[in-house]
Formats: C-alpha cells, sequence, structure tokens
C-alpha cells in the first residue's frame, strides 16, 4: 500500500531534479522550507518530527537539497517530507507539502469496524507500522 499524502502522492516518486524544481518554486514565492521525518506515517499523525530548523532566508534551493539528502542518508527507512510555509496571512500556513522518501517497504493500515448503540457503525484507522515500537517499524 503507498501512503497518499501530500502533494504529488499519486504520482511516482519525485526525481531529485524535480524535487529542486519544487524547493526553487518554494523559495521563489518567498516561502520558508523545512524538512520533516516520521516511521509512523497515519494521516492524523501531523507533527513529524522535524529536521534541524525551518529554513528562513534562505535563496539558494541546493542548501534545501543538503538537508534533504542529510535526513533521507540518517533514516533511510523513514518517511521525509518537505513543507514550504507561506507567512504572508501572518500565521503559520502550509503552501506546499510532498513526499521526499519512503521506506523499502510500506505496510499500511487496517481499517477496524465497531457497531456501537442503535447499530451505528464506527470506523477507525490503525496502522500496521505501529504494532512495533519507535525506531523498530521498519
Amino acid at each position: 500500500m503507498r501512503i497518499t499524502q501530500g502533494a504529488f502522492s499519486f504520482l511516482p516518486d519525485l526525481s531529485d531534479e524535480e524535487i529542486l524544481a519544487q524547493v526553487s518554486y518554494s523559495l521563489d514565492s518567498g516561502w520558508a522550507v523545512s524538512v520533516e521525518f516520521t516511521d509512523d506515517p497515519h494521516p492524523r499523525n501531523t507533527y513529524w518530527s522535524m529536521w534541524g530548523l525551518p529554513m528562513f532566508d534562505l535563496s539558494d534551493p541546493a542548501g534545501v537539497m543538503y538537508e534533504i539528502n542529510r535526513c533521507r542518508q540518517a533514516y533511510p527507512n523513514h518517511y521525509v517530507r518537505v513543507n514550504a510555509f507561506d507567512s504572508s496571512y501572518g500565521r503559520q500556513t502550509t503552501a506546499l507539502s510532498f513526499i521526499v522518501n519512503r521506506p523499502a517497504e510500506e505496510p499500511g493500515f487496517r481499517l477496524s469496524r465497531t457497531e456501537t448503540q442503535d447499530r451505528r457503525i464506527s470506523y477507525s484507522i490503525s496502522s500496521y507500522a505501529s504494532n512495533k515500537p519507535s525506531g523498530e517499524r521498519y
């Protein structure tokens, strides 16, 4: 199962040249870029671990690519994503977010169905990755 979160997630993995083009677009738009990683890509897990600090006032996309590659090397079996934040609204607004690294095997999710009162049905999603503790998932 392929995790589909953020822009471009339904497409094949982006090449480094395509990632560089998106980072260039983000920087040209005046957006701050950050790199994040996780081993639990649950759709409600919006708070991934940050790789360093957001890169404010950066104009060279090569600096962002350097940090992306360092994060990929440090966490090769994790999900790594790039976020671009637009500060023009006066608050943290995600303008662009996309995955740049995936583990070799993506375990997927389990859909659990529970019948509640009055025959109502409740659904919940749990990640197969969360069956193991953090750091041992992949």
